[in-house]
């Protein structure tokens, strides 16, 4: 199973988050594709080649074409819209949030898939990026549909265990270059 290369390849200094990928990921509660797309997003999200070269071929398994599309389409509109609203409320001058965006973001209105599934995994992808606004407009969109806290904080957390795996994975493998 990918989990466990992904937990074998982890050194020990990183025990923790070898134990919260069994419990985020392995003992999740989440329906298969609210799992599997937040894990395919967020691995995305992450821009971490050894992350997702472990964990994109069990999200594909795991996940319908369509599923597994829109999952990918969550990370990539996330990745231009983060970057964006981030900017907004980080600047100054509020002008700047009346003015038109003009940019494209028809996947968000038809995904593919249901609505919320989709709203969960922008809203990981945004925890990833770091855009409040992104996480509050997703947060509103998914408690408005019914969608509890312990599901949104679950996908919270597969976020923030992802990106952990990622900066170690790859700060590792930029140290063994360095040291070979």
């Amino acid at each position: 199973m990918a989990l466990d290369d992904l937990k074998a390849a982890l050194p020990d200094y990183a025990k923790d988050l070898k134990l919260n990928l069994g419990s985020v990921i392995g003992n999740s509660d989440l329906p298969a594709q609210q799992l599997w797309g937040t894990v395919l997003s967020c691995a995305m999200a992450t821009r971490s080649p050894g992350l997702l070269r472990e964990l994109e071929p069990e999200a594909k398994a795991n996940l319908s074409p369509e599923a597994y599309t829109a999952a990918k389409g969550a990370a990539a509109i996330m990745g231009m819209n983060n970057v964006y609203y981030r900017t907004l409320h980080l600047l100054s001058d509020k002008e700047y949030s009346t003015m038109r965006a003009g940019l494209r973001m028809n996947i968000i209105g038809t995904p593919g898939v249901e609505k919320v599934d989709f709203e969960l995994w922008c809203f990981a992808v945004s925890a990833i990026n770091g855009c409040g606004q992104c996480l509050d407009s997703h947060e509103a969109v998914l408690r408005k549909a019914g969608v509890e806290r312990e599901v949104i904080q679950a996908s919270m957390k597969i976020a923030a265990v992802l990106q952990a795996v990622a900066g170690v994975l790859d700060s590792e493998a930029a140290l063994a270059a360095v040291n070979a």
